[in-house]
């Protein structure tokens, strides 16, 4: 099991336990986390499964594609260049990411 923390202003986080293989976006949508939309259903053709994922854990992230690049010049709330990623794009387990954490931003559309 892969972990995902999901943290909203107010300092309230949801902890997500999740399959090897889910994504981030996939894991706050199936868990009922306020805040993730999930609208395109994880084709990277939306922006509203933006997150900014906190500093320890941007080593270990994937590269972005550029698909993704082009999504996140569409977020509701400000890009931050180094932090935000779309939900959608962050596996977790297996090849991708064991644990994360992440800031879930003030409004998605």
């Amino acid at each position: 099991m892969s972990k995902v923390i999901f943290h909203r202003d107010g300092g309230a986080a949801d902890v997500v336990d999740v399959d090897a293989g889910s994504n981030v976006m996939r894991a706050a949508v199936q868990n009922g986390v306020a805040g993730i939309v999930g609208e395109c259903g994880g084709q990277a053709m939306c922006a509203t499964c933006h997150v900014y994922v906190r500093e320890p854990f941007l080593d270990a992230l994937p590269a972005m594609s550029e698909d993704e690049e082009e999504m996140l010049e569409c977020t509701a709330a400000p890009r931050d260049e180094r932090r935000s990623r779309l939900g959608c794009q962050l596996t977790l387990g297996a090849d991708g990411l064991e644990e994360v954490e992440v800031d879930v931003p003030a409004s998605q559309i």
